[in-house]
């Protein structure tokens, strides 16, 4: 990844960091097919779409193309799923239609994710208590380790989220719950490694993207809820999490909000490719 300014690649355990903390997994990213449009005299944040990162077809044949198909099947059923929950919200069914680029003008992003057992004595993240940054994440859970995928209820509880076969887990991103100024709460969610003995762990996610240059806290202004759904969203109050990731959502453009998330969690990547960036979010340089 460190050879992709667009966090696109392959990531070795020990390299990413959550909350501050290191996450023990490892993974390859990659995104629908997109070329940079990025120039010198544009902001850093519109430089985060771009090509993947492949391995050759002679050393993986067939590889490329399973996962650029699983990527755009996907796509499908996120574009579907976005119409189903912006008619859900009140907004009817196109509405949040409007914060997406033209199809071949946006990108989404996908993971391979391989969480090795826990070591005796040793740490248990897989990886830390988050948001993810999008609008919705769609989780395709391989194995089946318990515990594993855990989601946080209002309360704060920790609440285990077993593989479902022939399902996919659905995560409500920090994006989503920007625009909607809360009516659409954020998934709180984290992975605990495979205990010793257990196997290793799979998943698959996909992330639906937001279009870069939207401020999503001045946005959501232009959003009108039914009375009974901001009620609703009242009566329930602010849940309780562990995660603190992307307030820069509020004030900044969503690129950027995403962008310096992917700098806190890939340090190597944004020392290389975004130094002034890097050098704002850690002024005595990154924690050990």
């Amino acid at each position: 990844m460190v050879n992709s300014p667009h966090f696109l690649g392959y990531t070795a355990v020990g390299s990413e960091y959550t909350k501050g903390q290191l996450d023990m997994r490892e993974q390859f990213d990659w995104a629908t097919p997109l070329e940079s449009t990025w120039k010198e005299d544009d902001p850093d944040y519109l430089r985060l779409w771009g090509p993947s990162q492949w391995p050759t077809e002679e050393e993986l044949p067939g590889f490329r193309a399973v996962m650029e198909n699983f990527l755009l099947d996907t796509d499908k059923l996120a574009h579907e799923f976005t119409g189903l929950v912006s008619e859900a919200l009140g907004l009817g069914p196109e509405k949040l239609y409007e914060f997406f680029e033209p199809p071949g003008q946006m990108q989404h992003r996908g993971k391979m994710i391989k969480y090795p057992e826990a070591v005796e004595g040793g740490s248990d993240q897989g990886v830390g208590a988050h948001y993810d940054s999008g609008f919705l994440s769609f989780l395709v859970q391989v194995t089946d380790h318990q515990p594993g995928l855990q989601v946080q209820n209002a309360a704060g509880d920790w609440i285990d989220a077993p593989r479902i076969p022939d399902t996919m887990v659905i995560n409500i991103g920090k994006g989503l719950e920007f625009l909607t100024s809360g009516v659409a709460i954020a998934t709180s969610h984290r992975v605990l490694s495979p205990k010793p003995g257990s196997g290793t762990r799979y998943s698959v996610p996909y992330f639906q993207q937001i279009v870069q240059r939207v401020v999503l806290g001045e946005a959501a202004r232009t959003l009108k809820f039914p009375p009974e759904i901001l009620a609703e969203r009242d009566a329930r109050g602010k849940p309780v999490a562990d995660s603190i990731n992307y307030p820069e959502y509020g004030h900044l453009p969503a690129g950027h909000a995403a962008l310096i998330g992917r700098n806190k969690s890939h340090r190597d990547v944004g020392a290389k490719w975004y130094p002034a960036l890097f050098k704002e979010i850690f002024p005595d340089g990154a924690p050990a």
